[in-house]
């Protein structure tokens, strides 16, 4: 049995919608105090409605560091401390390269990775004077694993978090602190039905098992990095993608009538 984590609290960022929504709740479920941030108070608001009364929403953009200060402040001031982070904001604008702009690069990186940097370094200062936390960040396969025309610059965020949290894991290990991340395949969230059935089947038809994953089979592996049992893991990467990067090709697939 895992240590019962009620009671305690978590900052989920990018929370209002796919995987962090999803992450929130179960967070939530596990009867963690929420703290769910999002860019716009009132869709924060509403997931924070779904758990209950233990959770509330929060607004902040993960690239100002007086928003991810702000967030931690009121983390502890609602909740009296802050345990667990789970940095999860992205986004994931297409752009092919010769058409990019710097503007496009920078936009993805400053979200994407620096937000990650903001969001962790603004819960520090409560982590370490408590000798305790757990900080979990939503990387990807795609960049660290695999390509993706139109997403260098995402790839370049989502291997950059994995470089970022290595050494971080280092930095942060004398303070029983630990710096893990979770690294999603192909995930059904809400946008994903607007593209359509045949999109959809045609991405069922890379996974080995079949099916894309749900945001709770992101939660859940985030879930136990939260725990006391996981506490003497750091600095690793945990790939959730029902083996979509295992098949060397889609040959594989076919030979075991799985495509």
């Amino acid at each position: 049995m895992f240590t019962s984590l009620e009671g305690r609290t978590v900052i989920v960022t990018g929370a209002s919608k796919g995987i962090g929504r999803g992450i929130a709740l179960r967070f939530g479920e596990a009867g963690l105090n929420v703290l769910v941030v999002s860019r716009t108070l009132a869709e924060a608001e509403t997931v924070a409605a779904e758990i209950g009364p233990r959770a509330s929403g929060f607004a902040a953009d993960v690239t100002q560091e007086e928003d991810c200060a702000a967030m931690a402040a009121a983390a502890v001031e609602r909740y009296g401390a802050i345990d667990v982070l789970c940095a999860n904001a992205g986004i994931f604008p297409a752009a092919k390269l010769g058409q990019m702009t710097a503007a496009d690069f920078d936009h993805v990186i400053g979200t994407n990775l620096k937000g990650t940097f903001l969001s962790v370094s603004a819960v520090l200062p409560e982590m370490k004077a408590r000798k305790k936390g757990r900080i979990v960040l939503t990387s990807s396969i795609t960049g660290p694993i695999t390509g993706y025309p139109g997403w260098s610059h995402y790839g370049a965020s989502k291997a950059g978090q994995l470089g970022f949290m290595r050494t971080a894991s280092i930095e942060l290990a004398p303070w029983n602190i630990t710096v893990n991340a979770v690294m999603p395949g192909n995930i059904r969230t809400e946008g994903l039905d607007g593209l359509g059935a045949d999109y959809i089947a045609a991405m069922e038809a890379s996974v080995p098992m079949k099916r894309l994953g749900t945001v709770f089979d992101i939660a859940n592996a985030a879930l136990f990095f939260a725990t006391d049992e996981a506490g003497y893991i750091t600095g690793q990467g945990m790939v959730i993608d029902g083996g979509q990067v295992l098949p060397e090709s889609l040959a594989a697939l076919q030979e075991m009538g799985t495509a």
